[in-house]
């Protein structure tokens, strides 16, 4: 079942975002009276799952789910249709319009995507508001325990200040981004802050560990239930440790340490039950445990039992405009981030690079309509700014070719135009597969 709700988001997230990413091409291309032959959702080689002919388009379905088209005549595209090139320029045809009328035309999809994220951001900040904990209440820091973070200088307990000269404001599910993406952070250890520079090959490290938060919040040690083999009768559900042996136990962390320390020892604690603070005696494990299941707080119990300030913040429809145009820039800016890092052979961040896969992975296995849109706006984000490189057979190298002919006066000739599609064919192609082995390769290691 929750390989089937995974599948139900991804597939309405990609088919949502490819129509709509067509129509941007569609919509000026019929405002200019350009014929469009085909609208096409996925690639109908050979055949098509469905199909109808309205009026001079024919729209359909097709069995290959690689992404969506629109055929206009006179443009040479994907299809590469020879044939009809070598005829005279028609008056409805892409050729025969106007430099500006088909740059408009080429840059409608990215600019449907663009703007549709900035309208998912907007919806969502309406709908859902912000739910955060303010970083200047994480008073005792953060949790570290990624191996990498560790080796790159990092501590449980710091306090992260600021990312590259950027202070944070709020612990969120962005942090962990911001650091992936960031050349020194800004920590306070002891009283003393102090700047830790990240490594340059930082994500090709984190690829070669198990797939873990780099910082979290420190959580206290709540008791879910006692094996009755643990002995420690004292203890009871929901119980939450605060003190071991004399010495504060206020985070799970801390709790682990001091159990580790007392092995095989019976030693005094505090528990908070009932949100009062009641004095027990544990049995320590000569493997360091107390023979119980530990179970999470959610935010909360976390504000309940005093560890946090949970902060909520609900906008009005004209408050939530500014909101998500500044999360959707802040998206936009950290992508254009990760793009550098791939590009740039000292990171390795190459190796990351994911297909259908990594994207299908990104998808929870229980429906939330609230992370489904999250999502939903950042890959339409994606989708645009790829679409955007300047790689023949993608918008950016149509567009890239119609600049320079508006700048010039001269357009390139129709046969350097399809030597320049197959050869941006071939690297797209070579470019998928690059992404699609290696969701290969690291499910076989991983």
């Amino acid at each position: 079942m929750d390989i089937v709700i995974k599948l139900s988001q991804f597939l309405l997230s990609l088919s949502l975002l490819i129509i709509l990413h067509e129509l941007g091409h569609f919509i000026p291309a019929k405002l200019f009276k350009t014929r469009v032959e085909k609208f096409y959702l996925f690639f109908d080689v050979k055949y098509s799952l469905l199909k109808k002919k309205i009026g001079e388009t024919e729209y359909g379905i097709g069995w290959l789910p690689l992404g969506g088209y629109v055929k206009i005549s006179g443009m040479i595209d994907e299809s590469m249709d020879k044939e009809q090139m070598s005829l005279p320029p028609q008056p409805w045809e892409f050729r025969s319009k106007p430099a500006w009328q088909r740059l408009i035309i080429m840059l409608g999809g990215v600019t449907v995507n663009f703007i549709l994220a900035f309208i998912i951001y907007i919806g969502m900040a309406f709908a859902y508001g912000d739910t955060y904990v303010a970083n200047v209440d994480l008073k005792d820091g953060v949790l570290v325990e990624n191996p990498v973070m560790i080796k790159a200088g990092f501590k449980t307990g710091d306090k992260f200040l600021a990312v590259d000269g950027q202070k944070i404001e709020n612990f969120d599910n962005d942090i962990n981004m911001k650091i992936i993406m960031a050349k020194e952070v800004l920590i306070e250890r002891n009283g003393q802050q102090q700047t830790i520079k990240m490594p340059t090959d930082f994500v090709d490290q984190l690829s070669k560990q198990k797939k873990a938060p780099l910082v979290d919040m420190r959580i206290p040690f709540a008791v879910a239930s006692i094996t009755p083999e643990s002995g420690n009768t004292a203890l009871k559900p929901k119980d939450v440790v605060v003190s071991l042996n004399g010495q504060d136990a206020r985070y799970f962390d801390q709790v682990k340490v001091i159990l580790e320390n007392n092995k095989g020892k019976t030693i005094p604690a505090v528990v908070l039950r009932d949100l009062k603070k009641t004095p027990i005696t544990v049995k320590v494990s000569n493997a360091g445990k107390l023979g119980v299941s530990v179970g999470g707080l959610n935010i909360e119990s976390l504000e309940k039992l005093g560890y946090y300030k949970v902060s909520t913040k609900n906008y009005s429809f004209f408050e939530s405009i500014p909101v998500g145009l500044t999360k959707g820039k802040d998206q936009l800016v950290g992508y254009g981030k990760q793009l550098k890092m791939i590009f740039n052979p000292e990171t390795k961040a190459y190796k990351q690079v994911g297909g259908f896969a990594a994207i299908f992975n990104i998808f929870p296995s229980s429906w939330s309509w609230e992370t489904f849109w999250s999502i939903t706006a950042l890959l339409s984000i994606m989708l645009g700014v790829m679409n955007l490189l300047p790689i023949p057979a993608l918008d950016g190298g149509h567009v890239m070719f119609l600049l320079y002919e508006i700048i010039s006066g001269r357009k390139p000739s129709d046969k350097f135009l399809e030597n320049a599609q197959i050869v941006g064919f071939v690297l797209l192609i070579s470019l998928l597969l690059f992404a699609n082995g290696n969701d290969i390769y690291k499910a076989i290691v991983k």
